[in-house]
């Protein structure tokens, strides 16, 4: 399940980052693109870790 959510984190991350790319009407995620990846690799290290 957390891995589940990574990824989700990760694709949502990726759509923001090269969201302009793919169509330019893309909303603009600002900062939000470098929370998500945040959350998603904290959540990568604690499902390797054990400790969720």
């Amino acid at each position: 399940m957390l891995l589940t959510i990574a990824v989700v984190l990760v694709v949502l991350w990726l759509l923001g980052f090269f969201g302009r790319n793919i169509s330019p009407s893309f909303p603009r995620t600002g900062n939000w693109i470098h929370v998500l990846i945040v959350i998603a690799v904290i959540l990568v290290i604690l499902h390797l870790l054990g400790v969720v």
